[in-house]
């Protein structure tokens, strides 16, 4: 039995809950309305510093990596070290360390804020590390790169748009994968995905650009609340 009073454990509940709530309150920051993708990037830059990214969006409160990871585990379960995976959004390489448990090596990294991409770098997992946006500007990557593509954390208020789906294809190899997971509450209040997101896979689909494999709803993706995972096979060959 615990020998604490009823005072001492309502102070320990009290402080997990001014804890959660800086947490949540940092994150929020980084999908106010109104931001330009410039400063969301500076935005993230400045919470990268020291490490605070990681020590707020710890395992437990944002699970999207593991979540992401987990996908990728269960659509290559064979000759790992060799699949070429790149992680759109990659932060600060939380999905790398992810990857990185299970065999995976080949693994490039895109995100446009200098701060996330130093802590990434640090980690040595990432093969090449690209400081871009994915929107409908063309990455200095060639066509046809990948065995899959990894979206985790990346989708949000400014974030990746729409068009950026299309860039995704466009450097994915015809039949590899790309694995998205987002909150998703953002497809009822995020403008750029509200009524847009979802038809515009189904677009894709019909231009026979795309196949949607899955779409499937995850319990406690951030802040104990649910996401969405989306499985798109790409296809590329125009109808």
């Amino acid at each position: 039995m615990s020998n604490r009073s009823g005072d001492e454990r309502d102070e320990v509940e009290e402080k997990k809950t001014r804890e959660f709530m800086a947490k949540y309150m940092a994150n929020y920051r980084a999908h106010r309305k109104g931001m330009s993708p410039l400063e969301v990037a500076d935005y993230y830059s400045h919470w990268a510093e020291n490490m605070k990214y990681d020590e707020d969006l710890n395992s437990g409160t944002y699970n999207g990596p593991t979540i992401i990871a987990d996908e990728v585990a269960d659509c290559f379960p064979e000759n790992r070290d060799k699949i070429k995976i790149i992680d759109i959004a990659c932060g600060t390489g939380r999905v790398g360390d992810e990857l990185a448990v299970y065999g995976f090596k080949l693994i490039d990294g895109l995100d446009p804020s200098d701060g996330m991409l130093k802590q990434c770098r640090n980690k040595g997992l990432y093969k090449n590390l690209y400081k871009e946006f994915c929107c409908d500007k063309t990455l200095p990557i060639e066509e046809d790169v990948y065995d899959c593509l990894v979206v985790s954390g990346g989708m949000g208020e400014s974030h990746i748009p729409c068009s950026g789906i299309l860039e995704m294809i466009r450097i994915v190899k015809p039949g590899g994968l790309i694995l998205i997971v987002m909150r998703k509450e953002y497809l009822k209040y995020v403008g750029e995905y509200v009524d847009r997101l979802e038809p515009f896979f189904a677009k894709l689909e019909r231009e026979n650009k795309m196949e949607m494999i899955e779409r499937r709803e995850v319990t406690n993706y951030s802040f104990d609340r649910d996401g969405v995972v989306f499985k798109i096979k790409v296809k590329k060959s125009v109808i």
